[in-house]
């Protein structure tokens, strides 16, 4: 978009007589361009664009509640990613990073880390690398207290698959938390919110 004093020179160059690619080469516009602004008097005309839908569209409205239930702390967009591709979103991260910044506030609360005693908790999720013919993901196990770590390629998320992997791990750690915290796995969590706020659905298999 050119000022409105670019618009005036090319007018006042176009009167004292000059071709349109002399205004062009001295104004360091496309002779179209040029042509285009000579062809509207006052000021230039820009046409509306037409809006056009993005993939993340019909999940604006949860993202916005997610965040604002998170304030004044800022949920991390992976986070949120991994929730809304559970509900059938097909689009990147880059997207949605982007729109989170438009809801964001500019100064966020720094998320303190949640440390556990010794022995009381473990957190899990899985981490999908690859899909198709040949999957691949890593189930990855924390001590909320050492902070150490157990990490293991699987092939698949089943539910057979994730106890094995409960077991690899209580031999690694040489043994048994006693609290274990999913971060919304779906092997654990079948449906969310499934009978009100807060209250899920989990595989039988875990109860």
């Amino acid at each position: 978009m050119i000022q409105w004093e670019q618009t005036m020179e090319i007018k006042i160059l176009r009167r004292q007589g000059k071709s349109l690619r002399r205004i062009a080469h001295e104004v360091g516009m496309a002779v179209n361009t040029v042509r285009k602004y000579l062809q509207h008097e006052g000021r230039p005309f820009y046409k509306k664009r037409k809006t056009v839908e993005t993939k993340l569209d019909p999940y604006k409205p949860y993202l916005q509640e997610r965040v604002k239930q998170a304030r004044p702390f800022c949920l991390p967009a992976t986070v949120l990613l991994r929730e809304i591709r559970d509900q059938g979103y097909r689009g990147g991260v880059t997207q949605l990073r982007l729109y989170l910044n438009s809801l964001t506030p500019v100064v966020c609360e720094e998320v303190v880390r949640f440390e556990t005693e010794p022995g009381a908790q473990t957190q899990m999720d899985w981490i999908e690398f690859r899909k198709g013919k040949n999957p691949l993901s890593a189930f990855v196990t924390t001590l909320g207290y050492s902070r150490v770590s157990y990490v293991c390629f699987v092939e698949n998320e089943k539910l057979s698959t994730l106890l094995q992997c409960h077991e690899d791990a209580f031999d690694y750690f040489g043994g048994i938390p006693s609290q274990a915290l999913y971060d919304n796995m779906k092997t654990v969590i079948l449906a969310r919110d499934a009978y009100g706020l807060g209250k899920h659905r989990f595989n039988s298999g875990m109860l």
